[in-house]
């Protein structure tokens, strides 16, 4: 027995999947949003496949009733944000991701409660909690240009991701 390949349409014992999958997301309505670290298979049915940033906005522009997110919860969370009143589903919600995990709610909170008068600087890359008690969101893309926008006066929390906060 062989796996399926791409070339042969995730086809397998005469089932085919992507025109199942084609079906179903015509019938509830649904587009999908695809991470680039996705497998070429989930790549190859998703009708747009990007980072993060790239997907809340796309997600943003959906005109569907459903937005099925094929990456981490956080950006699932990050499209349902921008998309109150739309259904967004993720397959796995165990997806998680280390700089969510490395910054509970309690932990981030605490740290802004120790520093009340610092903005906060979150990276997309966090839980929709820690999101909703930061001051500004930042990209990868952005980060640099809105960090030096703030007065240098002004101590800043940068977080979760250490590394671009230092950069």
């Amino acid at each position: 027995m062989t796996n399926p390949t791409k070339n042969e349409g995730m086809t397998n014992f005469g089932y085919d999947i992507v025109s199942d999958v084609q079906k179903i997301k015509k019938e509830k309505n649904a587009v999908i949003l695809a991470h680039y670290y996705q497998e070429g298979d989930i790549q190859d049915i998703a009708d747009f496949i990007g980072d993060s940033y790239y997907l809340a906005k796309k997600g943003q522009e959906c005109q569907q009733d459903v937005i099925l997110l094929a990456g981490v919860v956080f950006m699932a969370e990050s499209v349902k944000i921008l998309n109150p009143k739309k259904k967004v589903l993720v397959p796995d919600l165990a997806a998680g991701c280390s700089l969510v995990q490395g910054s509970p709610i309690g932990a981030y909170r605490a740290w802004r409660e120790k520093h009340p008068t610092a903005l906060a600087v979150t990276y997309i890359n966090s839980s929709a909690e820690v999101k909703a008690i930061s001051d500004v969101i930042v990209t990868s893309s952005n980060a640099q240009k809105i960090v030096e926008s703030i007065p240098r006066e002004r101590q800043i929390l940068f977080g979760p991701d250490q590394h671009l906060g230092r950069f």
